[in-house]
């Protein structure tokens, strides 16, 4: 298959892309002994049930992403809607502010937690694939653990929200 490319506008872009609402993660490893955090947006839940795969997307000029990838085991931390400021923390491009945000939960494997996340997944990384000014990171789920009620944090619009206040709507045929 093949398609014309036409040039756009970056501006036009990046808007098309802030309207899909998607949930912020924290991807946490030790690094030198040290935990290291990468700040996602671009998450997608769920990608296979059986095995119980995962991906993310990570900028390729990233700095922080090639000290963690080879990692034996990495924590993503569902970020919860009052994790908004510390997103922004962990995002920073001053590793030093970024290492005073959290007192991470660092495990045995090597994977490290934001604390009170909504969610955190214990996975290894299994496939990275190129995408662009991106990589797309496949991960397996090795065990996750359900932290807390908190609701998670979401990027929409170019800005952290959350979603309380949206009613869930059944599946159907769900009891």
């Amino acid at each position: 298959m093949t398609t014309d490319r036409t040039t756009h506008d970056p501006d036009a872009i990046r808007g098309l892309f802030s309207r899909f609402p998607t949930g912020v993660v924290a991807v946490g490893t030790a690094v030198d002994d040290q935990p290291a955090f990468l700040v996602v947006s671009s998450f997608v839940t769920g990608v296979s049930m059986d095995p119980p795969l995962m991906m993310f997307a990570v900028q390729r000029t990233s700095t922080t992403w090639p000290g963690m990838k080879d990692a034996q085991r990495l924590g993503i931390s569902f970020l919860s809607e009052t994790q908004h400021g510390l997103a922004r923390q962990l995002s920073s491009k001053d590793k030093d502010l970024r290492r005073a945000a959290t007192s991470p939960v660092m495990l045995d494997s090597g994977a490290v937690f934001v604390p009170e996340a909504a969610e955190w997944v214990e996975c290894a990384v299994i496939a990275e694939h190129a995408a662009g000014d991106h990589d797309i990171v496949v991960v397996e789920v090795i065990e996750n653990h359900h932290t807390s009620d908190h609701a998670p944090l979401i990027f929409h619009r170019s800005a952290f929200t959350g979603v309380r206040g949206v009613e869930a709507v059944p599946r159907a045929g769900a009891n």
